[in-house]
């Protein structure tokens, strides 16, 4: 790992779980494997603390521990950048009416949750049918954005020789629903309506009906964190096919990624093909797209220079499939263009633009094909090749490799650059946490001041209070705090949506690199 992902990763550990599990997270990211005794004794942390520490990591995925009593793995950083995503993946189940659940899931990731307790943690103070609950959780799972956790392996021999439980492979059953049967509502009564003596009754009454109603032991669920990934990457596409084409295109587009949403893999180069007949059956009514028309958008998507559809076969009226490394690669492209052109200007970016599309050039060759006068060009390329993000090669002609017997190319490499820009992004991103933490520390007391009037007037407003008193609780806010507070809100909106831009940046490059890698 590079220290800009370990700044990164400990910073999400100290905002999500607190300093101690960010001190034993990043001792194992710089240390690698350790033992128990040796992370209390580099870290000085006691020895239930560190194991409460680790028993947390376990259920997010972010280490296994085959054997307590030999070297822990390292930390799995992949799954902490999750945690930045957080607040995007819960609009995405908002179609699905599932933001609740997932959000559960989010929040209480070290506790497991079985489908009854959850269905209890997210209908707690609503007035809501648990089969309605059960219908969302349904739909989610259906549709792969939630997932369960692997069983626990059956030991076999002796269980001394391996004191730590392991995980199975779950795959066959990862997406399957267990059976059960809920009624009633979630919400639950104030304490106040009741005595003492019928909330025992009710509450035996209820332990005794989620005994009965077995289906689901031993069963966790989990965020699918990839499948949200893939959500992603797919409106990326759309969104760079409405821009490039228009809206007509786009939707066939998405019409063919959510037909293969489900059986396409996360890591595939394309997705399955699909028939020209199965993909007008899919397409919405509301657009009214006929047949000849949805073949000539096809010709269009297919002949079109980015490559995002392509034809496979010619049964049933043609075979599509959508080229997601070929997709990925030009978002990739765009995204580096777009970067070179914020830092060094747009005469640079056509530079960069050049070498991307001609692979190698001389000098003399980027000054005509740029259009750029020879001073300016040679400082330009000189910059970016500062910058590493271009690069230049030699070709001598003779084996003593003389300057004048040499040719000098200049290329870009894109994989390099999009690692190198990535961990740009991981910088800025650290930098945007620290940020909002040193603002939030700075206003610590008029933060809570804020929130305790606001806990006061919601009770007020509550027990049917007269305006007068709402009015006098608000004054107890002056002009010039008041003041300061909008301004820490907008500085805080700001750096939110800064790290949220940052990181579709960053998920387009990580996507590109990996996919790169599985294409190799």
């Amino acid at each position: 790992m590079t220290a800009q992902e370990v700044r990164l990763c400990a910073l999400l550990l100290q905002e999500h779980f607190g300093e101690v599990v960010e001190k034993v997270g990043t001792f194992l990211l710089k240390g690698g494997e350790q033992t128990l005794r040796a992370i209390a004794t580099g870290t000085g942390t006691p020895l239930h603390l560190v194991t409460r520490s680790l028993t947390l990591y376990l259920p997010l995925s972010l280490m296994v521990c085959p054997d307590f009593s030999g070297p822990l793995l390292p930390l799995n950083p992949s799954p902490l950048s999750h945690r930045v995503k957080e607040s995007a993946c819960l609009p995405v189940c908002q179609h699905l009416k599932g933001q609740r659940v997932c959000l559960s899931v989010c929040q209480h990731p070290e506790l497991p949750i079985v489908v009854r307790s959850m269905l209890c943690v997210v209908t707690e103070g609503k007035s809501m049918e648990y089969s309605e609950v059960t219908s969302v959780f349904s739909r989610l799972v259906e549709t792969h954005f939630l997932q369960r956790c692997p069983p626990v392996a059956e030991r076999s021999g002796d269980s001394a020789a391996c004191p730590a439980p392991t995980l199975a492979d779950g795959d066959k059953e990862r997406y399957t629903l267990p059976h059960i049967t809920l009624t009633g509502r979630g919400k639950r009564p104030r304490a106040s309506e009741d005595s003492e003596g019928d909330q025992r009754a009710k509450r035996a009454r209820l332990d005794t009906a989620a005994h009965e109603a077995q289906g689901d032991d031993g069963i966790y669920w989990q965020v699918n964190f990839e499948r949200f990934h893939q959500h992603f990457r797919d409106q990326a596409i759309v969104s760079a096919v409405a821009s490039k084409l228009d809206q007509t295109s786009s939707e066939i587009v998405r019409t063919m990624l959510r037909m293969s949403e489900v059986t396409t893999p996360s890591g595939a180069a394309c997705t399955q093909p699909l028939s020209c007949n199965e993909i007008f059956r899919a397409l919405p009514p509301s657009y009214s797209i006929t047949r000849p028309v949805l073949d000539q958008y096809l010709s269009l998507l297919v002949d079109d220079p980015m490559e995002f559809v392509g034809k496979s076969g010619d049964s049933g009226g043609g075979m599509f499939v959508i080229n997601l490394h070929r997709a990925l690669t030009n978002l990739a492209r765009a995204t580096l263009e777009s970067a070179v052109q914020e830092r060094f200007g747009s005469r640079s970016a056509r530079i960069f633009r050049l070498l991307l599309r001609k692979r190698h050039l001389e000098q003399k060759q980027v000054e005509d094909f740029a259009m750029i006068p020879a001073k300016e060009a040679k400082e330009m390329m000189y910059r970016m090749l500062s910058e590493n993000l271009v690069q230049l090669q030699e070709i001598p002609k003779t084996p003593d490799h003389a300057p004048s017997r040499t040719f000098y190319l200049y290329t870009v490499n894109p994989l390099p650059t999009a690692r190198m820009l990535l961990q740009h992004c991981y910088k800025t991103v650290a930098n945007l946490i620290e940020r909002r933490l040193f603002e939030t520390k700075e206003n610590k007391r008029l933060l809570e001041k804020s929130q305790r009037i606001e806990a006061i007037l919601a009770s007020l407003q509550a027990s049917g209070a007269e305006p007068g008193q709402l009015a006098e609780v608000e004054e107890m806010i002056t002009a010039p705090e008041r003041q300061q507070l909008e301004a820490l809100r907008r500085h805080v909106n700001k750096l939110d949506s800064s790290e949220n831009q940052v990181d579709e940046t960053m998920f387009l490059l990580e996507s590109y690199i990996s996919s790169t890698q599985a294409s190799r």
